[in-house]
């Protein structure tokens, strides 16, 4: 089987169902499992099983002040729990273009940060409430 690589050029953002892909230039959904031991009395080893999944929204936005821009849709939004979709392209879902769906709590929100000539560039973590899914369709 040929690798084809991914290079992420147009991926697909939103938030709130709100396509906010043009204020944003990194996406990332880290995936966990938490560790639970099982391990007997007269193991020699360590015995494992996954337990609660957990995930996080990372992303990296440009943050805009105009009206009707990424901070007037994102200021209301702190402390409630909204849905978010992430694709590797702004195409349709398909088998080569999964969409990661569900909710994740704005728990933060960072307006301004940077310095003297530095672009107000945000980085956020947002975590999941609930399953994340993979959609193709």
């Amino acid at each position: 089987m040929a690798l084809t690589p991914t290079v992420l050029t147009d991926g697909m953002l939103i938030i709130n169902a709100q396509t906010i892909s043009d204020h944003s230039n990194k996406i990332e959904v880290p995936v966990t499992v938490d560790v639970q031991e099982d391990t007997a009395f007269g193991a020699g080893w360590k015995a494992r099983v996954g337990g609660l999944k957990d995930a996080m929204l990372n992303v990296s936005l440009f943050n805009d002040f105009t009206a009707a821009q990424l901070d007037s849709i994102m200021w209301p939004l702190l402390g409630t729990v909204v849905t978010f979709e992430v694709r590797p392209t702004s195409a349709a879902r398909s088998a080569t273009n999964p969409a990661y769906t569900g909710s994740i709590l704005i728990a933060q929100w960072t307006p301004i940060t940077g310095s003297v000539g530095q672009l107000v560039q945000l980085d956020m973590s947002f975590p999941t409430s609930g399953a994340v899914l993979r959609q193709t369709t």
